[in-house]
């Protein structure tokens, strides 16, 4: 397990440097989205219509931010649980080339293999810690659509932002491998 300083957009040489434990901070910018807006972006790929952002090498943070306090460009940033986007997720690394996702908890098989087949990472930061992960996070503006609220898809500058590898493109699996340490063997 490794620090890991990383800029997207990620290209399959980067992620190829990540396994599952490493510890990874990045910088640049990252969108965040939820379930509403994932639904939306799979309805225009079945459609055949241009997506309203281009994911090619880019990472997408589950989350929906509370309001910003005045001065501050995001109130509290946790995650959202992985799990609501994994109906969306194998398309979207097939056809967008999104290369990673942040949330947290365990993602679906289909998921997992889909990072394998399309070289792509899912990192989790820390679910309640939300005022503290929106300390890296320096400007936040919605850039689609913006009818859904906090659902929003929205584009985030972010500095050294906190997460942990749980699945490399390797198919290694951290939470897999946590709760093998500890089962209790007969």
């Amino acid at each position: 397990m490794a620090d890991k300083y990383l800029t997207p957009p990620l290209t399959d040489e980067m992620v190829a440097t990540l396994r599952a434990g490493d510890q990874v901070y990045l910088t640049g910018l990252i969108y965040a989205a939820r379930d509403a807006a994932h639904k939306r972006l799979v309805e225009l790929l079945e459609k055949g219509e241009p997506l309203p952002v281009d994911l090619l090498g880019q990472v997408i943070y589950y989350v929906g931010p509370s309001p910003a306090k005045p001065g501050k460009p995001i109130g509290s940033a946790g995650p959202t649980t992985s799990g609501r986007m994994d109906p969306y997720t194998p398309r979207l690394l097939a056809e967008t080339g999104l290369k990673g996702m942040i949330g947290k908890g365990s993602r679906s098989q289909e998921v997992k293999e889909a990072i394998v087949r399309y070289k792509a990472v899912y990192l989790a930061t820390v679910g309640g810690a939300a005022a503290l992960v929106a300390r890296s996070i320096k400007r936040c503006e919605v850039v689609a659509y913006p009818e859904l609220g906090p659902e929003a898809i929205q584009l985030m500058e972010v500095e050294n932002f906190p997460a942990i590898v749980v699945n490399d493109c390797y198919g290694a699996d951290l939470y897999e491998e946590g709760m093998a340490r500890y089962a209790v063997k007969d």
